[in-house]
């Protein structure tokens, strides 16, 4: 008889970018679409970011994570995967959530780009004023 291995599965998001995040036991591998993180972010420090909710909690290379990202910019997704594999630990073990929490990794950045508006060139820029 097959097990099947345990999964937990959970939502990343920050400004437009969305990573959907799933969680298997194995040795530290991470696959973001389909590709392995060394090659989808090519900067070490959103490969940082990425793996900070495994520091916060000590699970280094216990978890694989497979993950599929939309949306955004790299440094955006980078955001939505940490988010997304926090809220995945929390599934694991719930004891982890003084340490993400006090990290800030359970809270959805809020921040966006704001809307243009309607007679100006921008989100807060104006045409030039003339008095005549």
């Amino acid at each position: 008889m097959v097990t099947k291995a345990v999964q937990y599965s959970a939502t990343g998001r920050r400004k437009t970018s969305t990573a959907r995040v799933r969680l298997v036991n194995g040795v530290g591998k991470v696959l973001i679409n389909e590709r392995s993180i060394d090659e989808y972010l090519p900067l070490e420090t959103l490969r940082r970011i990425v793996n900070q909710p495994f520091d916060a909690t000590g699970t280094q290379q216990r978890f694989d994570v497979l993950a599929i990202v939309d949306g955004g910019g790299l440094t955006g997704q980078a955001g939505a995967l940490r988010h997304g594999i926090s809220r995945a630990l929390l599934q694991v073990d719930p004891s982890y959530r003084a340490a993400l929490k006090q990290a800030g990794y359970l809270t959805r950045d809020p921040r966006m780009k704001e809307r243009k508006k309607p007679g100006q060139p921008g989100a807060r820029k104006r045409f030039q004023f003339s008095k005549r």
